[in-house]
């Protein structure tokens, strides 16, 4: 994906207005794992209310469970700085042109895709914990998660990693391989990565190799908001009772910012919905 579609602090006057630019989910995300982050680390709330426990869950109903630890990134040091960087950025990213699961590719698509992503972690985190030691906090394996989507969307946009140039496409590897020379714990990466090569797979390998369309954007999140980039409301000048127009709109579905030259031919598989297809960077 080109640089210039990712908006930079400096680019819109200010943090506030940055944030407000922030695509809808990734500044609902980036800001509730930004606060969550803080109220831990400064003592607002202790971080065992945050981590994923299914005892507590089960047996004392503490099913916040299911959400803080994906928001919770760690105790603050350079990494967990750089993990939020990481997070904010890369659901920018796919943000603004996720696979077309059915909404195409649009902010239902992608926010389809966080909910696969979580669903995954939580199935799969067992397995991860007989492998090696994981830990009970997945904002990082979502971002890994992400990251690695992102990497396969768009294989040949430019990356980089401490100033090392190289394809979008090995990015998540080279991150890995750092983490590894750096004596860091390594699991979420490793975990997002696999969560997301399935992903990619259902997505984009089995429609076109077998012909079936596996994992579909549920009608209810396109019901709300719509086909491509959702809009919020904005109420018309000298509108009253609340009257909204020209954007998307919570009942009925309104309008949408349509995916960017849906008909242009690709190599993948077409999902429908005016969309464009699978594979397409």
């Amino acid at each position: 994906m080109p640089a210039a579609n990712v908006q930079q602090l400096g680019d819109t006057g200010g943090p506030q207005a940055w944030f407000q630019s922030l695509p809808l989910v990734t500044r609902y995300w980036f800001g509730a794992a930004l606060l969550t982050t803080c109220g831990a680390n400064f003592g607002f709330f202790s971080p065992m209310k945050l981590i994923y426990i299914w005892d507590n869950i089960w047996e004392n109903f503490e099913i916040w469970r299911f959400v803080t630890p994906f928001l919770f990134v760690g105790k603050f040091d350079f990494n967990t700085l750089f993990a939020l960087y990481m997070l904010c950025s890369f659901s920018q990213r796919y943000e603004t042109e996720p696979y077309n699961t059915g909404a195409g590719g649009g902010t239902a698509d992608y926010i389809f895709a966080l909910m696969f992503g979580i669903a995954a972690t939580f199935v799969t985190y067992p397995l991860m914990g007989m492998l090696m030691p994981a830990m009970p906090i997945f904002a990082k394996t979502l971002t890994f998660f992400v990251i690695y989507v992102w990497s396969k969307r768009h294989p040949t946009a430019p990356a980089s990693i401490w100033g090392v140039e190289m394809k979008a496409i090995h990015l998540p590897f080279a991150y890995l391989v750092l983490t590894v020379l750096m004596g860091n714990p390594y699991s979420d990466i490793l975990h997002g990565i696999a969560i997301g090569h399935l992903f990619y797979f259902l997505v984009d390998v089995v429609p076109v190799v077998y012909q079936k369309d596996v994992l579909h954007t549920p009608q209810f999140l396109i019901d709300r908001l719509g086909v491509g980039a959702y809009v919020p409301p904005v109420e018309a000048p000298g509108a009253r009772g609340g009257a909204a127009q020209g954007n998307n709109v919570w009942r009925p579905p309104g309008r949408a910012n349509a995916p960017a030259d849906p008909a242009r031919p690709t190599r993948g598989h077409d999902w429908g919905g005016g969309g464009q297809r699978l594979g397409d960077s």
